[in-house]
C-alpha cells in the first residue's frame, strides 16, 4: 500500500495542478487526490516534490526483434532464437527506461514477440505486451524475409486464421511497399481493395482488428475503403507530392480510425538512397510531414502514437517521447499529443478500461518525470521513476 506525491499530475486527458497524491494497492490505482492526503496508518509514503506524474506511455507501433541499429530489418531473419530473444529483452528494457508500459509489436519472426508475451513473469517490471506476430505481406513484399507473404483468397485466409489461432493481438498487413525492403515500391498498393476487404473480413469474423501499414495515398484509400481498423504512417505519398484531401480528412475523422503517424525520427538521420531520393523528389520533408500530422490532427483525427521503434538508428528503441515531441512541434497542444500516447492509445487498442489513464481502478502504470512536460514537452524525457502494475521498475 503506496501513497506516490507529485508535484502536479497528466492524468491522460487533462493537466492536473498539484500538489496530487496517488494511492496504490494491490498493483492498481484506488484513489487520486489533490494536495497532500491524508495517508492512513500502514501506508507507505514517496515524494517527488518537483515532479510530474503520468500513466505510464503506450508504444503502439514498435518491432521488438529490431535492433536499433541500421540494417536491424536484415539482421532479423539471421537471428537464432537465443539472439532473437536477447535482442526483444534488451527492446523492452529500452522501452520501459522512457516510460513505456505498453509496446505493441506489429511485426515479428516467427512469432518471437507473443512467445515473450506468454511468457511466465519473473516478477520484473516489464512492458505489457501486445503483438500481431508476423505482418502478412504480398510475395517479395515489404518485410517479406519475415513476414508471412501471401496472396488470393485462400493463402490469405489461412494467414489471417494462424493469427486467429496462436492469439495474436491484431492483424498487421503491409499495404505498401517500405524503405526498409529494396525492391518495394512505396507509391504503389500490395494488395488489391478486395483482398485486403477480404483479411478484414476474415479477422473480424475472427474477433481480431486489422491495422495497415500504407505509406501512399491509393493503400489509405484502400484501408478505409476496406474497413480496416487503424492505418499505420498515412504519409500519402503521390508522385506530386504528399496529398491529403479535407475530403480524406473528413472521412477518417468520421470513421473514428485510429492513425498511428509513426513519428519521432532522428531529424539528423538519413533514409535509405532510393528512399531518400523519392521523398526529396517530391518534396515529402519531415517539416512538410509535421505539418500533415498536425492538419490531420485539427480535422478531427484520432491521433496515437508510435515511434516504429528498432528499425534502424534513426529510430531505436525509447524513440516513443520524440514522437510525442514531434507532435507539439508541429503544433499539437503538448495535453493532446500526451494523450495520444496515454489515454488515446489505450482505447485504441482496447485497454481504456484499465490503462492509459491516472483513475481508480485502473492498473498502476505510472511515470514520474521531472518538472512539467504540459508546459515543457521535453520534460517528458526526464524520467525518473517507472512504476508496472504496482512494481517499480529498476530503471540502472
Amino acid at each position: 500500500m503506496l501513497v506516490i506525491r507529485a508535484a502536479r499530475a497528466f492524468d491522460g486527458e487533462h493537466a492536473m495542478p498539484g500538489p496530487v497524491s496517488v494511492f496504490v494497492a494491490d498493483g492498481r490505482i484506488v484513489g487520486l487526490e489533490p494536495g497532500e492526503a491524508h495517508v492512513p496508518d500502514g501506508w507507505e509514503v514517496v515524494d517527488h516534490p518537483t515532479a510530474t506524474i503520468l500513466p505510464g506511455l503506450f508504444d503502439l507501433h514498435s518491432h521488438l526483434g529490431g535492433d536499433g541499429r541500421d540494417g536491424a530489418l536484415d539482421r532479423l531473419p539471421e537471428y537464432s532464437a537465443t539472439e532473437l530473444d536477447a535482442v526483444i529483452e534488451d527492446s523492452l528494457r529500452r522501452e520501459l527506461a522512457v516510460g513505456v508500459t505498453v509496446v505493441r509489436d506489429l511485426g515479428d519472426r516467427d512469432w518471437s514477440a507473443l512467445r515473450r508475451r506468454d511468457r511466465a513473469p519473473d516478477g520484473r517490471a516489464a512492458p505489457t505486451i501486445l503483438a500481431a506476430g508476423p505482418p502478412i505481406t504480398s510475395a517479395g513484399g515489404h518485410c517479406w524475409r519475415f513476414g508471412t507473404q501471401a496472396g488470393g483468397p485462400e493463402q490469405l485466409r489461412a494467414a489471417v486464421r494462424e493469427r486467429a489461432e496462436r492469439g495474436a493481438d491484431v492483424v498487421k498487413v503491409m499495404g505498401s511497399g517500405g524503405t526498409m525492403t529494396p525492391g518495394t515500391d512505396l507509391m504503389h498498393c500490395q494488395f488489391t481493395e478486395a483482398e485486403l476487404r477480404l483479411i478484414v473480413e476474415e479477422a473480424h469474423a475472427a474477433g481480431l482488428p486489422v491495422t495497415v501499414h500504407a505509406h501512399n495515398l491509393p493503400a489509405v484509400e484502400q484501408a478505409l475503403a476496406a474497413h480496416a481498423d487503424g492505418i499505420e504512417h498515412l504519409t500519402c505519398l503521390t508522385e506530386r507530392g504528399v496529398r491529403i484531401s479535407d475530403d480524406l480528412l473528413d472521412r477518417l475523422a468520421a470513421r473514428g480510425i485510429p492513425v498511428c503517424p509513426t513519428l519521432g525520427t532522428d531529424p539528423d538521420a538519413l533514409p535509405p538512397p532510393a528512399a531518400r531520393e523519392l521523398l526529396e523528389r517530391i518534396g515529402a520533408t519531415r517539416e512538410v510531414r509535421l505539418a500533415h500530422v498536425a492538419r490531420t490532427h485539427r480535422a478531427g483525427v484520432r491521433i496515437v502514437s508510435g515511434a516504429d521503434s528498432g528499425i534502424s538508428a534513426a529510430k531505436p528503441h525509447g524513440s516513443l517521447p520524440v514522437a510525442v515531441a514531434d507532435l507539439v512541434s508541429g503544433g499539437v497542444t503538448a495535453t493532446d499529443a500526451l494523450a495520444s500516447a496515454t489515454s488515446l492509445a489505450a482505447d485504441a487498442v482496447g485497454l481504456g478500461t484499465r490503462k492509459g489513464r491516472l483513475c481508480a481502478g485502473h492498473d498502476a502504470d505510472l511515470l514520474l518525470c521531472e518538472g512539467d512536460p504540459v508546459s515543457h514537452i521535453g520534460a517528458l524525457t526526464a524520467v525518473t521513476a517507472v512504476m508496472v502494475g504496482g512494481t517499480w521498475a529498476d530503471l540502472a
